[in-house]
């Protein structure tokens, strides 16, 4: 077992633990050496059952969700996403939070499968001192014209010493690994915005046959959430503003983050992340609007997805959000956290839903028996809680199963919580209001939810895959929910109902 690498100024800390009762828990994790493997899922559960919620996150071995490895004392996570692929490789660059990131520079991690990533310890995109536009470095894209290539970022200053609060620059490379800013360039909001200090997130098409380069933008006119257009020459120069394609329909939010565009089958497709909320996405019959209604993709904990296309499939690449502290019981709302990749899939009536990516949901091959002793449980309960022991929450593992209900109450899966019903950490299916749900506090606190069409009498199948504290509920084919469990590893997975009669079938759990 892999577990962080403690600084030496901790060496006291850990001796001291040693010896004091009061400790014995986090000595006993520090105590593991680093090679550790477990002799059965019985011990792996015994082990983390024993630590703290802190003290889990500590242990996890993140390799499917990855984590950035701690270069400086303090965790540092992921922030908004710019994927790129090319042959054969997924090139995942990121908005490093925390550790050796300079004001969000921009870092790399590269996998082939989405399963075990390569990270590359150096920037790719430093940010600057305070004196320049981007003093502050925002989220971007990587486009290939001809032999180079181009990564176009945001530019942001936060001081006052620039004209523009945010521009649009550019680096130039001859590989993906390595870039030269193009210095003295940079596209400034547009007079018609009234406004320059919310201009961001550019991302960039090429057209090898028109020798252009199509970038999208997000921004603010009249305190409206935009989505605009540019068109420029494959040499960056002859800029043209081309106006506004996109405006949030529902005037809640202040900028629709990390906009993508992208075609599926016949559709063309916009996706965006409004501002601290959820991952949308709107249709069209054309490449850049007008678009239809936009909808929501999975819950508030998918943040900053963009698409990545590959030979076995379309991705949305994003991170799962996180707490501030592992020990709160009340929010999940830090910026960052791991990144998060599932499958993006086009139904035949042109919508769009999440999947599990095939090769994560493939590493689990080891089947273990179920807590109940069989793959079917009926569940009939009413106006009060029932809950049934079905299974056992690992460092990593896979749920799968079946069910239909007759009733209108909600049901689905709690994770134990320091033992107690009443603090139990739960996914809940409420058919009543058409949603899935992130309740914490027994269910008296609700996390996120995602909408879910749900009928009384019809068969559904689900699919739950979680990785350290970090799960994605799975309604197949119909919905996703990324969560976030501090805690829970080590403990029981029970089903539960509430006012509903519950059969659930196919039960199973599976590590790799």
């Amino acid at each position: 077992m892999k577990l962080r690498n403690w600084p030496v100024c901790s060496l006291v800390t850990v001796l001291a633990l040693c010896v004091c009762p009061v400790h014995e828990q986090r000595a006993y994790a520090l105590a593991l050496p680093a090679d550790t493997d477990f002799a059965s899922p019985e011990e792996e559960a015994e082990y983390f059952a024993g630590l703290s919620p802190r003290n889990q996150e500590e242990a996890y071995r993140y390799e499917t969700c990855f984590l950035p490895e701690e270069d400086l004392p303090g965790q540092p996570y992921v922030g908004d996403t710019m994927p790129y692929y090319e042959d054969g490789t997924y090139y995942i660059y990121y908005l490093k939070e925390g550790g050796d990131s300079y004001r969000h520079s921009i870092y790399l991690a590269s996998t082939e499968d989405f399963v075990t990533y390569t990270e590359y310890d150096d920037p790719v995109i430093e940010s600057g001192s305070n004196d320049v536009q981007d003093a502050w470095v925002g989220t971007g894209s990587v486009v290939k014209v001809q032999d180079d290539y181009y990564f176009f970022y945001t530019g942001h200053d936060s001081s006052g010493v620039s004209e523009y609060g945010e521009a649009i620059m550019a680096a130039k490379g001859s590989s993906l690994t390595e870039f030269e800013k193009c210095a003295g360039w940079l596209i400034a909001p547009d007079e018609s915005l009234g406004q320059k200090t919310d201009f961001r997130d550019p991302q960039a098409y090429y057209d090898e046959e028109t020798d252009t380069i199509t970038l999208t933008v997000t921004a603010s006119q009249d305190h409206v959430a935009r989505i605009l257009k540019y068109t420029l020459d494959g040499n960056l120069e002859n800029i043209r503003y081309d106006g506004i394609i996109f405006t949030d329909p529902t005037g809640d939010f202040w900028n629709l983050e990390c906009s993508d565009t992208f075609r599926m089958g016949d559709t063309y497709y916009l996706t965006y992340s409004g501002q601290d909320d959820t991952l949308w996405y709107a249709a069209s019959d054309s490449p850049y609007g007008p678009y239809g209604e936009a909808r929501r993709l999975d819950g508030k904990l998918f943040y900053a997805a963009k698409h990545v296309e590959g030979p076995d499939g379309t991705y949305m690449v994003g991170w799962a959000r996180r707490s501030e502290s592992p020990t709160t019981t009340r929010e999940v709302s830090a910026w960052g956290g791991n990144l998060a990749v599932q499958e993006l899939v086009r139904k035949d009536n042109g919508e769009l839903v999440l999947a599990p990516v095939e090769a994560v949901a493939e590493q689990f091959a080891e089947a273990l028996s179920p807590a109940i002793g069989t793959d079917t449980l009926n569940l009939e309960a009413g106006t009060d809680l029932s809950y049934a022991d079905a299974f056992t929450t690992y460092e990593s593992f896979m749920l799968k199963g079946s069910f239909s209900f007759t009733g209108e109450g909600s049901f689905g899966l709690a994770f134990d919580f320091k033992g107690e019903p009443e603090k139990y950490k739960m996914i809940s299916l409420d058919p009543q209001e058409d949603v899935i749900r992130l309740l914490f506090g027994g269910g008296g606190t609700q996390i996120t939810e995602t909408e879910a069409p749900l009928e009384a009498g019809t068969s559904y199948s689900f699919t739950y895959i979680q990785e350290g504290s970090v799960g994605i509920f799975y309604l197949d084919d119909l919905a996703s929910l990324t969560v976030r469990l501090y805690g829970v590893t080590g403990k029981s997975i029970l089903l539960f109902a509430e006012d509903n009669s519950v059969s659930f079938t196919e039960l199973r759990e599976m590590i790799r």
